[in-house]
């Protein structure tokens, strides 16, 4: 009988990846036929861009690529759900097989996002496992909890990365990812997967992240030993820039979120209609932000007759035309844009939006407006004489917050 192969053997998230561009590079039927596995009668793992893959022949594949060889169907030791659980634990979503009764189903407890009844803001634990049973997080070692197709529900801040920043009450955080082998540097591009894009799906939908800081963390905000849950924050924007090893690195910035947010209130993502609130509560928050000038982007704004330049549609309302001012490179931190009519444009809503989602790009040399998921042409941006719109804003932006999900390892 062939050797037993340990589920918990495989460990790096990487080698998943690969399999997974070995099954989009054969096709599912040839990858089944050359390693003699059956097609999956119950759990698929899907990766970022929705597609499926057989979870036992991508565990067998990714543990080959890890060790060197591909064990065979009998070769397993603790079965389905341990090689279910063994993804989950590594930061993959993985689905159940679509029943008649509905949608695919995620495996293991669904995502609560906010506070965990009996863990208040301050709570102690000695280790990643007491947090881990606390229900506060996911993994044991992986710093993003979350599924891409839920969201992130927290992250822990405990040094991992040198490039990320803490004040307190708002936090620069570094993705997961690009570090082969073990290395403790950055070796490769981060990619737009896992936990990086379950942080994203937190962004868009505007969910609460747990935040949980420990020992190794910034000085003077982090325990003394184990590790503190330090309550719940909201990510407001991403984008990429290099690291100080070379590749790119994704960023997120992350503010507190008050305890009288009504956000705050725990709840879980579930295939059934949530009851709501007949009357929601009602909350007075201060929030600290960079004056916009409203001069600059009224300027803007008037010499367009608030005609949006990507798509040229013109939103009349009762009270005139409405048109929003966008700047190209954003004003916060850690951007620093400036505040002047070269990098200002004049944009509807929904443009505006896919701007600074890096859903779109303009291409700093012909300012061909690019759709980014797809590579097609949107149209030529519409300049008027007198709008002496910079490059170099251009430029910053399809660098570091658009052409995200373009980007792949080493490119």
């Amino acid at each position: 009988m062939a050797d037993r192969i340990r589920v918990s053997d495989l460990t790096d998230p990487n080698s998943v990846h690969m399999a997974m561009e070995r099954f989009n590079a054969l096709g599912r039927d040839a990858v089944l036929r050359e390693y003699r596995f059956d097609p999956a009668r119950e759990y698929f793992v899907v990766d970022g861009a929705g597609r499926r893959y057989d979870s036992k022949p991508l565990f067998a594949l990714a543990y080959g690529m890890q060790h060197g060889r591909i064990p065979s169907n009998d070769q397993f030791s603790g079965g389905l759900n341990a090689i279910v659980k063994r993804f989950e634990d590594l930061g993959f979503a993985v689905e159940r097989k679509a029943s008649t009764a509905g949608r695919p189903t995620s495996t293991g407890k669904p995502s609560i996002f906010g506070h965990i009844p009996d863990y208040p803001v301050g709570s102690l634990f000695d280790d990643r496992m007491a947090v881990k049973s606390a229900g506060l997080h996911r993994h044991e070692v992986d710093e993003i909890s979350g599924r891409p197709s839920d969201g992130a529900d927290a992250i822990v801040l405990n040094g991992g990365y040198r490039e990320d920043f803490d004040e307190g009450d708002y936090v620069l955080y570094t993705g997961q990812g690009g570090r082969k082998n073990g290395a403790t540097h950055q070796t490769e591009d981060q990619t737009l997967t896992r936990g990086n894009l379950a942080l994203v799906k937190s962004e868009t939908d505007g969910l609460p992240v747990r935040v949980i800081r420990g020992h190794r963390g910034a000085e003077g905000l982090s325990p003394a030993s184990g590790y503190r849950y330090d309550g719940l924050y909201r990510v407001e924007r991403h984008f990429h820039q290099r690291s100080t090893d070379g590749p790119f690195i994704y960023r997120f910035e992350l503010r507190h979120i008050e305890d009288d947010d009504p956000s705050v209130k725990p709840f879980s993502v579930t295939d059934e209609p949530p009851d709501g609130d007949e009357a929601p509560a009602r909350a007075h928050g201060t929030t600290q932000r960079i004056v916009r000038n409203t001069q600059v982007t009224q300027w803007v704004k008037d010499l367009y007759d608030g005609r949006c330049q990507i798509c040229g549609v013109s939103l009349l309302t009762p009270t005139g035309v409405y048109s929003e001012g966008a700047h190209v490179r954003p004003l916060g931190r850690p951007h620093d844009g400036a505040d002047m009519v070269s990098n200002v444009l004049c944009l509807c809503p929904n443009c505006h939006v896919l701007l600074d989602k890096g859903a779109i790009r303009v291409d700093p040399e012909t300012f061909m407006v690019l759709d980014v998921l797809t590579g097609s042409e949107v149209g030529v941006l519409r300049l008027a004489a007198g709008h002496p719109l910079d490059a170099k804003f251009i430029d910053y932006h399809s660098t570091h917050i658009a052409d995200q999900p373009m980007r792949q390892p080493g490119a």
